[in-house]
């Protein structure tokens, strides 16, 4: 439960401020600025929740603007940064980019917006779409103000009635992101998988849709045998049209959607995982030149394959005079990078494929190797999931009876996907292959 929320300046003088409780003067804001500095840490990074003389001050910081909500209850914190995000995202749907200028040339907005999202200080509405059906930027040149939607009144504030399409559709797409740091001889440091369940909603109605995933959470639950394998999923969120009390009975999901696009769910599986794309590097190191042989592996099933791959390469920074030779693909230098790029629109499993690279190199250095980047892999894989997520099924029911199509798409991309490489070989003669 917040108290007041205030929009500051990088000096920290309020440009918008909004008293929901009249519990603690607004004066208190003077003190954020001096807070801030004092409780930086080595790095710079401020601290989102501070607290002096019984005022707890929680913040966002987006581009050259603050957004503050102060508090004197045992207020739940991150339902209240929670808030100051979704603030910032109706913010940068309305005037387009949240900053300063934004701001001022559209205050009378943004408390309509205050006053309809946060009531005595309890987040209300939050969904972009429901607030700009009755809070429009010309709202001050209508002869007869619109009514509020009926979803502002209802349980349902994230999807207005009334709605009608010609086809009613649904896709689904689960999206796979790969985080993983590999040490130069191929042995995997660390691996997670995060994943989303993402969707687009074209349904008439409202309609209730109930998800099924291979949980195993539910299958022991209820006693019941997996079929295929099942997938324990943890850290899941949920978006807040999903029936928690559902889930926490019986692991079904159940819910009524937004219209169009959203995301339903996150998940995270820390599990160790073979390396989908594996580089393997040699570096040579000369007076007046270094050279690269970079081997790429696609170390899953024949059937799948990888778009729109990128291996980057980091290379020394006065690096120049690049030659590149590669089985497949095509390699650019990236100066300002301080890298060169290997591109494959396609690249099969369980093949290999070799790129050899050779700069000239003018100055001679002691390389530090706790300061040589990785090397980073981007990837799609397309029809494919590394953890084996599956939807069982995905019903979709409303009063009318209307039939609905669901498409539902597995996809493998890359996170955090990096390779560290190897001390470079320093020696007279080259033991790569010329180019």
């Amino acid at each position: 439960m917040a108290s007041s929320v205030f929009l500051l300046d990088l000096k920290g003088k309020p440009l918008i401020a909004r008293d929901y409780r009249g519990d603690i003067p607004l004066a208190a804001i003077d003190r954020f600025m001096p807070l801030l500095q004092d409780r930086e840490d080595e790095q710079g990074t401020s601290l989102p929740v501070m607290s002096e003389n019984g005022v707890t001050y929680l913040h966002l910081r987006q581009k050259d603007v603050y957004l503050v909500a102060l508090t004197r209850k045992n207020a739940n914190a991150m339902t209240l940064l929670q808030f100051l995000h979704h603030l910032a995202k109706v913010f940068t749907e309305y005037f387009n980019t949240l900053e300063e200028e934004s701001i001022r040339d559209n205050f009378v907005i943004i408390y309509e917006l205050l006053d309809e999202m946060m009531d005595y200080g309890v987040p209300q509405i939050s969904e972009p779409k429901i607030l700009q059906e009755y809070i429009t930027q010309e709202s001050h040149i209508l002869e007869i103000m619109p009514r509020p939607p009926l979803a502002v009144t209802n349980a349902v504030s994230w999807r207005s009635e009334g709605i009608q399409y010609r086809k009613n559709e649904v896709f689904l797409d689960v999206v796979e992101s790969i985080n993983m740091l590999v040490n130069p001889s191929g042995n995997v440091l660390s691996s997670d998988i995060q994943g989303a369940i993402k969707m687009k909603v074209y349904l008439s109605g409202m309609p209730e849709l109930r998800l099924g995933l291979n949980d195993k959470v539910m299958f022991e639950s209820t006693g019941r045998t997996a079929k295929g394998k099942a997938v324990e999923m943890e850290d899941i969120r949920f978006h807040q049209c999903v029936r928690l009390s559902k889930f926490e009975s019986d692991r079904t999901i159940s819910f009524i959607p937004p219209d169009g696009e959203f995301e339903l769910m996150t998940y995270r599986l820390n599990t160790q995982l073979k390396p989908l794309i594996l580089c393997e590097s040699v570096v040579e190191s000369h007076r007046g030149r270094i050279e690269y042989m970079v081997k790429a592996k696609a170390q899953f099933k024949q059937r799948s394959t990888a778009n729109n791959v990128e291996i980057i390469v980091p290379v020394p920074s006065d690096a120049d005079s690049p030659r590149f030779k590669s089985t497949i693909g095509s390699v650019k230098y990236v100066p300002e990078k301080s890298a060169f790029i290997w591109k494959m629109k396609q690249f099969q499993g369980g093949k290999e494929a070799l790129l050899r690279a050779h700069f000239g190199l003018p100055s001679i250095r002691d390389d530090d190797p706790e300061r040589r980047p990785p090397i980073s892999v981007k990837f799609e894989i397309p029809y494919f999931t590394t953890s084996g997520i599956q939807v069982r099924y995905l019903k979709i029911v409303e009063k009318s009876g209307y039939q609905a199509l669901p498409w539902v798409r597995y996809i493998t991309k890359n996170g955090d996907y990096q390779l560290r490489m190897p001390d470079p070989v320093t020696s007279g003669a080259s033991r790569l292959p010329p180019i």
